[in-house]
This record gives structure tokens, C-alpha cells and sequence, in this order.
């Protein structure tokens, strides 16, 4: 059986193993990141775990745009209580827990949260090769991204909240 919970410091070794599994040196955020991310932004970051080991999660803070730039890699604040994007600064799951489905559990959860919290939708980039990945759970593509996280091209996807066109 598989759960959710909001992150815990004590996850982080975890969950750094699992992003440096599913991104490159490049890409991949920075423990002190985490340690950012897990302090001010634990509303809307979500682990998947089964018996105690944490096989995937999702996180990202409220933004007031509907794309991500690279600043947010850097800094974050705490999100506010209503509104805004929620944006997605990552998403994996460890190698041996992928096709599962782990992956939709996590978005599902960031959709019941956006819809909560009444924000405008969720907005990710991602690779060329994950653009597909991402249209099959209803994000839409609007094109090149102007980040050059890790030194690679990304795409921005966006998905509305539902009653928003």
C-alpha cells in the first residue's frame, strides 16, 4: 500500500539519492535546496512511500506566473494560503519503484491540493522527451522555455485548474 504524506527532514537523504538517480549533476537540486524546499515550502511537497521507504515525491512553491523561471532553483519563499501557480521544481521516482504508476499518484495529489487551495493550475518544465509523458495526465504544452537550468532546453507545460480555460 502505498501513502503520502508531506515531507519530513528526516527524509533527506532519501530524497536526494532518488533526485541524483533521476537527474543529472547538472540538473539535479542542491541538498541545501532541499533543506529550503523542506523547511518553507512542506504544504506542497509530497512524498510516496511504502513500509518506512520513500519511493517517490513532488514539490514545488506557489508562483504568481504560469511559467517557471530559474530563479526559483535558487530561492524560494512560503507559499501563500490561496492562488498563485503551483509550480512543479521536481518530480522523480527511484529506478526500482518506476512504472508503477507512482508518478500519477503524485500529480493526482498536486491537482486535489491546487483545487484546494483554489490555484490557477500547476505548471512544470521538462525535456523534449518527457513532453508526451506529461500531455497524457492533461498539461499542455506552450512551447520552449526560456530556462536553461542544468544547461539543457526545457519545455513548459501547463495544466488549468478545472472550470479554467
Amino acid at each position: 500500500m502505498i501513502s503520502l504524506r508531506n515531507v519530513q527532514t528526516t527524509d533527506l537523504e532519501q530524497l536526494l539519492f532518488i533526485e541524483n538517480e533521476g537527474f543529472s549533476i547538472e540538473e539535479a537540486a542542491t541538498k541545501e535546496a532541499f533543506v529550503e524546499r523542506i523547511q518553507l515550502i512542506a504544504d506542497t511537497f509530497i512524498v510516496a512511500e511504502k513500509e518506512g521507504e520513500i519511493l517517490g515525491y513532488i514539490n514545488g512553491p506557489i508562483i504568481n506566473q504560469p511559467y517557471i523561471t530559474d530563479d526559483l532553483f535558487e530561492e524560494i519563499k512560503k507559499n501563500p494560503k490561496r492562488g498563485g501557480y503551483q509550480s512543479i521544481l521536481g518530480l522523480a521516482v527511484s529506478k526500482q519503484a518506476r512504472n508503477q504508476g507512482i508518478a500519477k499518484i503524485l500529480i493526482d495529489k498536486m491537482e486535489e491540493l491546487v483545487e484546494e487551495n483554489e490555484r490557477e493550475g500547476i505548471t512544470l518544465t521538462c525535456k523534449q522527451e518527457l513532453v508526451s509523458f506529461y500531455e497524457k495526465f492533461g498539461f499542455v504544452s506552450h512551447g520552449m522555455s526560456e530556462s536553461k537550468h542544468g544547461g539543457v532546453s526545457w519545455y513548459n507545460l501547463v495544466k488549468l485548474r478545472k472550470g479554467k480555460n
